[in-house]
């Protein structure tokens, strides 16, 4: 949980370095609040025509910049720029891999116990 308040924290920087734990964490809280959402309007009948719900709807509107972000840092803890996460297997590949031990060009390395 800490992992997912900490990415709406910094929810428009886009520099810096995210660990892969805290990217994952953070897909699981989003995915676990979306489903609920999701359960929610559909049992209340908060739904359009089409089928979309709007909670749902106007949860993952207000998480797109903060997971948008999250997603960039996450690139850079791979020492990748941010514009490989619009290449849907590979980005998929590189938030799976783990992050440059060390400091690299993005900062400092997010699991060194110094963060700065």
């Amino acid at each position: 949980m800490n992992d997912y308040i900490s990415a709406l924290k910094k929810y428009a920087e886009f520099k810096g370095r995210s660990s892969r734990k805290e990217y994952w964490m953070f897909f699981l809280f989003n995915l676990i609040a979306l489903i609920i959402l999701i359960v929610i309007d559909i049992m209340t009948g908060l739904t359009t025509q089409d089928g979309r719900g709007i909670l749902s709807s106007i949860y993952q509107l207000a998480v797109l910049i903060p997971s948008i972000a999250l997603g960039i840092r996450r690139m850079h803890d791979v020492n990748k720029s941010g514009w490989f996460l619009i290449i849907p297997i590979y980005s998929l590949v590189l938030t799976l891999t783990g992050g440059t031990k060390g400091e690299n060009q993005y900062g400092p390395d997010p699991k060194s116990p110094a963060k700065v």
